[in-house]
C-alpha cells in the first residue's frame, strides 16, 4: 500500500482569485519528459499551448523553479502552472455578505454566479469575486449552490475548519429553506412531504425520477398565491441534485425559468440574464462546529416574478 504523499504548498499566487492548476505525475506510465506527459494530458488545451508554457517558464515544480521542457519524468512529482483564464461575459449583479466572522463567510450569491470555478466560469464565480473583493485568499466553499439559483452560500475562511464545515453538510445538520416562484394549483394539497427516488446520469443534462426505495425528500408549502402564480417555501431534507426543482415539475407547478424542467431549452445568449430561475436559497440555519455559536442567516434577495419585474409578464 503506497503511504499518502503530503502536498506541498503552491509555489505560485492565485491571479484574479483563481488557484494555480497543480497537475501531480502518475506513478504508472511511460513518458520520458514532463513535457511528454503535460502534452498528452492536456490535450484540449491546444497546440502547442503547453509547449508555450515551458518556454515562458510558466510551469513549475515544487520550489518555484521553471520546470525544463526536457526534465526528466519523476513519478509522483507536483506541477504547478495557471490555466488560461476563458473570456466570460461579468454577472452584473452585486455578491453581497450576510454573516462573516473570523472562520466563516455567508455570502448571498445572485442568479447565474457559478459558486466555484469550473468550465467556462473561473475568475467570474463567487468564490473568485469573493476572495478578490474580502482579500481572503483562502477562502474556500463548504458546499455549492447550482449557477442559476440565487440565495445563501457558507464559505469557510482557514483551510484546517473546512473539513468540520463541510460534515455538516454531509450529515445533513444545516437546516436550509428555499423559496421559490412556480404556477398556482388550487388542487393541490398542500403542505405535503414528496418523497422519490432521483437518479441523474453523467453527461445527462437532467435528473429523473426512478422506481426504487427514496433518497429524496423535500417539504412543499404554500406561502401566498395570486391570479395563477404561487409563492412556495421549500425545505430538502436530502441533496440530491436538481431535487426541488424535480419535485415541483413533478407536482405539476414547474420553477418559473427553468430551463431543464418540464423541457429542455435552448440555451440563452451569453450575456442574457432576464429571465433568471426563480429559485432562492432564502434560509441557513445550523450550530458551527468550531465556536458553538447558532447561525441562523436569511437572505435578503426577492424573486422578480413575484416582485412584478415586468420581464415575467405574460411569462
Amino acid at each position: 500500500m503506497r503511504r499518502r504523499t503530503r502536498i506541498p504548498p503552491s509555489p505560485l499566487p492565485q491571479r484574479d482569485g483563481v488557484d494555480p492548476v497543480r497537475v501531480r505525475l502518475p506513478f504508472e506510465g511511460a513518458w520520458a519528459t514532463v513535457r511528454e506527459h503535460l502534452v498528452e494530458r492536456l490535450t484540449g488545451a491546444g497546440t502547442g499551448v503547453v509547449d508555450g508554457m515551458f518556454e515562458a517558464g510558466l510551469i513549475v515544480g515544487a520550489d518555484g523553479t521553471a520546470v525544463a521542457p526536457d526534465a526528466a519524468y519523476e513519478p509522483g512529482m507536483f506541477v504547478w502552472f495557471h490555466r488560461e483564464l476563458p473570456a466570460e461575459v461579468r454577472v452584473p449583479f452585486p455578491l453581497q455578505v450576510a454573516y462573516r466572522d473570523e472562520h466563516i463567510v455567508v455570502a448571498d450569491k445572485p442568479h447565474f454566479l457559478a459558486t466555484t470555478p469550473r468550465g467556462s466560469h473561473v475568475a467570474e464565480t463567487a468564490l473568485a469575486r469573493l476572495r478578490r473583493e474580502l482579500g481572503i485568499p483562502t477562502l474556500t466553499a463548504a458546499h455549492r449552490l447550482d449557477r442559476l439559483t440565487a440565495g445563501l452560500v457558507l464559505f469557510t475562511v482557514r483551510p484546517e475548519e473546512r473539513g468540520a464545515y463541510q460534515t455538516l453538510f454531509q450529515r445533513r445538520l444545516v437546516r436550509k429553506v428555499y423559496e421559490a416562484v412556480a404556477p398556482y394549483d388550487p388542487a393541490l394539497g398542500l403542505p405535503r412531504t414528496v418523497r422519490s427516488r432521483i437518479v441523474k446520469e453523467r453527461g445527462t443534462l437532467t435528473a429523473r425520477e426512478v422506481e426504487g426505495e427514496p433518497n429524496a425528500v423535500s417539504r412543499v408549502e404554500l406561502i401566498e398565491h395570486r391570479a395563477d402564480l404561487a409563492r412556495y417555501r421549500l425545505v430538502p431534507g436530502t441533496g440530491q441534485t436538481h431535487q426541488l426543482r424535480v419535485h415541483m415539475n413533478a407536482l405539476g407547478v414547474p420553477i418559473l425559468g427553468d430551463p431543464l424542467y418540464p423541457v429542455v431549452t435552448d440555451p440563452v445568449p451569453a450575456g442574457d440574464f432576464r429571465r433568471p430561475l426563480q429559485l432562492l436559497a432564502r434560509e441557513l440555519e445550523f450550530t458551527d462546529p468550531v465556536t458553538g455559536l447558532t447561525h441562523a442567516v436569511r437572505s435578503r434577495r426577492t424573486l422578480t416574478a413575484w416582485s412584478g419585474d415586468p420581464e415575467w409578464a405574460g411569462r
